[in-house]
């Protein structure tokens, strides 16, 4: 059984040898165990630093595609080599690597398909109060749209069988993390957590520029996935939302007009029920319609699915990712 673990990297020449020094070349139940990075464009000297500090392989892109991209060239790389599990960790050493024998049991156990980290960011003393609620808040909501009990659903420590990374395509350009567990979560896939301690920050987040981007972009992502993956729920909640106020305003129209038979007085109640009636019909043609092209991006994914098993099937040798001109 082979262990890859990668790391998405992004001018990280300066935390990436501690990040290193703290990860494992022997892991219980596991035979072989490799390191990647993905060199995300960096200007600095992150791969020098990588190969001089033992990295097996590293892939990239000529220039910054953002960390979503970076993840999944990871692994696609990491299943090109055979990897039978997949550890990404970040590089600046925020994740504690002595753990990742922890990380990756359930899945030679063949327990979970998927293991991710729980920071605990109740008791991170790097993050804010504001920070800390929005965390708890963010988790929750993702919990609801996924089906699952992931407790900190941000965490990019995590662990994937070969099958789960198979399954996995992430549309993103932002992050990975959220849309990957309501995408494992619509796959039924096995997830599972466990609780670890972080080291002490050593950057600021690039990927958290403000608070309010954040959490704009993160419900965007949230929103965007789960209309996606659950149209029909999420466009007949919609049409639900619009056809209660348009069914109590037309109860309070037909009580007023009972009350004084003078439409015109009423009139603007009566048109306000118009429009949210039209537009409760519309969303629930749009939840049939989205319906059928989820069912047909099914049956994509699954032939995608086929087609990634079969190519990586091949005797293993790492391509790097497609590279675009600066």
């Amino acid at each position: 059984m082979k262990l890859i673990i990668q790391i998405p990297c992004y001018n990280e020449e300066r935390t990436l040898p501690e990040t290193l020094a703290d990860l494992p070349r022997q892991v219980p139940g596991v035979d072989v165990v490799e390191w990647l990075i993905i060199n995300d464009g960096s200007s600095d000297r992150t791969v020098e630093v990588a190969r001089e500090h033992g990295v097996d392989h590293v892939v990239g892109f000529s220039r910054n595609r953002g960390l979503a991209r970076a993840f999944m060239a990871g692994l696609d790389a990491s299943l090109r080599l055979g990897a039978d599990i997949i550890v990404n960790t970040d590089a600046d050493n925020q994740y504690p690597g002595q753990v990742i024998d922890e990380l990756v049991a359930p899945i030679v156990a063949n327990k979970a398909d998927i293991v991710i980290a729980d920071r605990q960011t109740h008791l991170v003393s790097d993050f804010s109060p504001t920070k800390k609620v929005l965390q708890k808040i963010g988790s929750w909501v993702v919990r609801q749209a996924s089906g699952t009990e992931v407790p900190d659903a941000v965490s990019g420590f995590r662990a994937l069988s070969r099958e789960a990374a198979l399954k996995m395509f992430i549309v993103s350009d932002y992050t990975y993390t959220i849309e990957s567990i309501i995408q494992a979560g619509s796959h039924r896939s096995a997830i599972t957590s466990i609780p670890i301690r972080t080291n002490a920050k050593t950057r600021d987040s690039r990927l958290v520029k403000s608070i309010g981007s954040y959490v704009t972009r993160s419900a965007t992502t949230i929103l965007r996935i789960y209309t996606m993956y659950k149209p029909l729920k999420a466009f007949l909640l919609l049409a639900l939302m619009l056809f209660i106020p348009a069914l109590l305003l037309g109860g309070r129209f037909v009580y007023n007009y009972i009350q004084e038979p003078d439409i015109s007085r009423h009139v603007q109640s009566l048109i306000l029920v118009a429009i949210l009636t039209i537009i409760a019909f519309q969303s629930v043609m749009f939840a049939l319609l989205a319906d059928l092209i989820a069912a047909n991006r099914k049956m994509l994914e699954d032939t995608l699915i086929r087609l990634k098993r079969l190519d990586h099937a091949a005797e293993p040798q790492v391509k790097a990712p497609p590279s675009e001109a600066p």
